[in-house]
C-alpha cells in the first residue's frame, strides 16, 4: 500500500511537471519537487503583477469616470445655451422676414414671375431649332430660376434685360431662314461632317438634299437616318440652300410641327416594304399577275398581227397562207366543186382548226383574274390569324404587336385586287380581239356559202 502510494504522488508530480518539462526534464522526485517549487512562485509572481495592474487600471477608469461625468455637465450646459441662441435666431429670423415681405412689397410677385418664365422659357429654347446657335443661354436661364427662387438673391437689373433680349431674340430667330456655314452635323452612318445647313426659322434644318434632325438632349444636330420617298421633298432642299438673297420665292416642303409630320412621312413603307409585308401569298399574287400581264401583251401583239393580216387579206385578190383567211380560203379553193353542205363542213372545219390559235392563252388570263383575289382573301385569313395568334401570346396592350398579321392581311387583299382589276380588263380586250379575228372568217366562211348556194340553185348552175 505505501509502494502505491509513493507511484500515486509520483503520477500526479509528473503530471504538475507537464508543463515545465519543455524548459527542465527532472531525472528524481528531489528535482521534481524543486521543480515544482519554482512553478508556482513564478505563479504567484504572476498573480500580484495582475492584481497591481487591474488595481492601478480601476483607478484610472475612475479618473475616467469623473472626467467624463464632467464633460457631460458641460455639454448640457452647452446644450441648453445653444438652445436659448436658436430660440432668440428663430425670433430674429421671423422679424427680418417680416421686414424683407414688407420691403419687397410687389417685388416677390415680379421675382416668382421671372423665375416662371426663366423656367419655361429654358425648356422651349432647349427645344428650338434655334439652340444650336445659342446654347449658352440655357445655363444663363437655369442660373436665373435659381436665384429667383432663392429668398437670399436678388436679380440684378441686367439679368431681367438679358431675360427679355432672349425672349424677343427667339421670337425673331423663329421668323428667319438662315444660314449656318461649315456646320457639324452626324451623318447617318455615324460620322462627323462640317457642312453648310439652313434653318428654317423653328420648322425645319435641311442640309444639300436631306433633311436634318435636332436632338434637344445633346443639342446636336444629325441626317435623318432615311429620307422622304418623294423626291419633291428632298429637291426643295437642295433648291433652298442654294437660294441667294433677293432671289425669286423657293418652295420648300415646310414642316409646321418642327418634324413630327416629317417623321411620320419618313416611317411610311415605300412600295418595296409594302409588298414585303404580304409574304409569300403576295410573292405569289405579284407573280401571276406579271405573268398574267406579260401573256396579254404578247396576246395582244400576236393578235394584232393576225388582225392585220386578216385585213390586208381582205382586200388582196391573192391567197396567202400566213394568215387565218387565207389560209380558209385556199379550203375554199380547193372545194370549189362539191355540193353546199360539204363546201360549209370543209370551211368549218377549217374555222375550227384556226380558232384554237387565235384563243390561245386567253383562258389563263381568265383563270389569273380569277385566282389572285382568292390568294389576296387566303393572305387576309392568314394574317389574320397571325394577329389572333399575336393577341393570344401578347394581349391587345401593344398594337405593334399586331401590326404585322394586320399588314399582311390588308396588303395581300390589296395586291389581289390590284393584280385582278388590270388582267380582266385585258382578258376582255384580248378576247374581244380575238373574237373579232374569228368573226371575220365566220363572216366571209359563211358569204362563201350563200355564194356557192346561189350559184347552185341558178339555172344551169
Amino acid at each position: 500500500m505505501k509502494n502505491y502510494r509513493i507511484l500515486s504522488l509520483a503520477a500526479l508530480a509528473t503530471i504538475i511537471a507537464t508543463p515545465l518539462q519543455a524548459q527542465d526534464e527532472a531525472t528524481s522526485l528531489a528535482e521534481l519537487l524543486s521543480l515544482v517549487e519554482q512553478g508556482r512562485a513564478r505563479d504567484n509572481q504572476e498573480e500580484t503583477q495582475r492584481i497591481a495592474e487591474f488595481e492601478s487600471n480601476n483607478a484610472d477608469q475612475a479618473q475616467l469616470l469623473d472626467d467624463s461625468l464632467t464633460q457631460k455637465a458641460n455639454e448640457e450646459a452647452r446644450s441648453t445655451r445653444l438652445e436659448t441662441t436658436f430660440e432668440d435666431n428663430e425670433l430674429l429670423i421671423t422679424d427680418v422676414t417680416a421686414q424683407l415681405d414688407v420691403r419687397l412689397g410687389s417685388l416677390r410677385e415680379l421675382f416668382g414671375v421671372l423665375q416662371q418664365v426663366a423656367g419655361d422659357a429654358r425648356g422651349l429654347f432647349e427645344a428650338s431649332l434655334t439652340n444650336i446657335e445659342y446654347p449658352e443661354r440655357s445655363q444663363f436661364l437655369t442660373d436665373l430660376a435659381a436665384k429667383m427662387g432663392s429668398s437670399s438673391q436678388l436679380a440684378s437689373v441686367e439679368e431681367i434685360e438679358r431675360l427679355w433680349f432672349e425672349l424677343q431674340r427667339e421670337a425673331t430667330e423663329l421668323g428667319r431662314v438662315k444660314r449656318l456655314p461649315d456646320f457639324e452635323i452626324i451623318t447617318a452612318d455615324g460620322n462627323i461632317s462640317n457642312e453648310d445647313i439652313v434653318r428654317i426659322g423653328g420648322f425645319n434644318i435641311v442640309a444639300d438634299g436631306r433633311y436634318l434632325a435636332h436632338n434637344p438632349e445633346t443639342n446636336s444636330v444629325a441626317e435623318l437616318q432615311r429620307q422622304p420617298e418623294q423626291g419633291r421633298f428632298v429637291g426643295s432642299t437642295s433648291a433652298l440652300l442654294a437660294a441667294q438673297p433677293g432671289d425669286s420665292v423657293v418652295q420648300f416642303g415646310l414642316d409646321p410641327t418642327s418634324g413630327q409630320i416629317l417623321g411620320l412621312l419618313v416611317e411610311t413603307p415605300n412600295l418595296l416594304e409594302r409588298i414585303n409585308q404580304g409574304g409569300i401569298v403576295g410573292y405569289v399574287i405579284i407573280t401571276l399577275g406579271t405573268f398574267g400581264v406579260l401573256l396579254s401583251v404578247f396576246l395582244l401583239v400576236t393578235l394584232g398581227i393576225a388582225g392585220f393580216k386578216v385585213n390586208r387579206q381582205l382586200k388582196s385578190e391573192t391567197l396567202d397562207s400566213g394568215n387565218a383567211l387565207g389560209r380558209v380560203l385556199q379550203v375554199y379553193e380547193s372545194n370549189k366543186q362539191v355540193d353546199t353542205e360539204t363546201l360549209e363542213l370543209k370551211l368549218g372545219e377549217a374555222i375550227l382548226k384556226e380558232t384554237p390559235k387565235l384563243q390561245r392563252g386567253i383562258l389563263i388570263i381568265k383563270v389569273i383574274s380569277v385566282v389572285a383575289p382568292l390568294m389576296g382573301l387566303l393572305g387576309t385569313v392568314t394574317g389574320m390569324i397571325n394577329t389572333f395568334q399575336a393577341i393570344t401570346l401578347f394581349g391587345t396592350g401593344d398594337p405593334r404587336m399586331m401590326a404585322g398579321g394586320i399588314s399582311q392581311a390588308l396588303v395581300t387583299t390589296v395586291l389581289g385586287l390590284t393584280v385582278a382589276i388590270p388582267t380582266v380588263l385585258l382578258h376582255t380586250v384580248v378576247q374581244g380581239r380575238s373574237r373579232r379575228v374569228i368573226q371575220i372568217l365566220q363572216e366571209q366562211s359563211a358569204g362563201i356559202v350563200a355564194e356557192q348556194s346561189e350559184k347552185t340553185a341558178a339555172p344551169g348552175g
